[in-house]
């Protein structure tokens, strides 16, 4: 006859857990850290471009590479008017409308990275919350289209559009893709616009 044995009991280790803590914390102060520089450098590159605003028009001379570098920075500052349009639409009277519309989508896009690391970082910079509820309403059921609607029509939330992507984690490649569209679709009709009332 067999004797019973002694029930087993199991401790849990105590070690593995104390590792799970730290790699949650090492991730949450990698979070935070990521946050704090996305706002900074947000902050930093619209603090320049105000400062150096008087020189972004000229770079339009240098043909469609400076009507990207006008789009890049003049998109890049958040909540604050920029000379694009008014470059674009002159533009287009002297230049292929189609192509400056898309070399200054192209760099709009990538100048409203700005908004979209500020999203990332939080939501501190939104001063209008009523409208940041209301787009994050839209976007979380439509998504990248809500950017692509306020890309191509002109409105002056897609900065608060841009941070409310980043806020929610949209794909860096959905965001870019459909603000390049809607900014391409904007500045090719204004390129004619331009072109219509400026050329010869």
């Amino acid at each position: 006859m067999q004797e019973p044995q002694a029930p087993v009991i199991k401790i849990p280790s105590l070690c593995l857990s104390l590792e799970k803590i730290v790699d949650w914390r090492r991730s949450e102060k990698a979070q935070l850290v990521g946050r704090i520089a996305a706002v900074v450098f947000s902050i930093a590159i619209t603090a320049g471009i105000i400062l150096l605003r008087q020189h972004i028009r000229g770079f339009a001379v240098y043909g469609y590479p400076g009507i990207f570098l006008v789009s890049l920075i003049g998109n890049a500052t958040l909540l604050l008017p920029a000379p694009t349009y008014a470059i674009v639409f002159a533009v287009g009277g002297v230049m292929n409308p189609i192509l400056v519309g898309i070399v200054a989508g192209l760099g709009a896009a990538l100048g409203e990275m700005t908004g979209y690391l500020a999203g990332v970082g939080g939501r501190g910079a939104v001063e209008n919350r009523a409208i940041y509820a209301q787009l994050e309403y839209w976007m979380r059921r439509a998504g990248w289209l809500v950017i692509l609607a306020l890309a191509v029509l002109p409105n002056p939330f897609f900065d608060v559009g841009g941070m409310v992507a980043g806020a929610l984690r949209m794909p860096i490649h959905r965001f870019l893709l459909a603000c390049w569209a809607g900014k391409t679709v904007r500045f090719i009709v204004l390129g004619f616009t331009g072109e219509f009332f400026l050329g010869s």
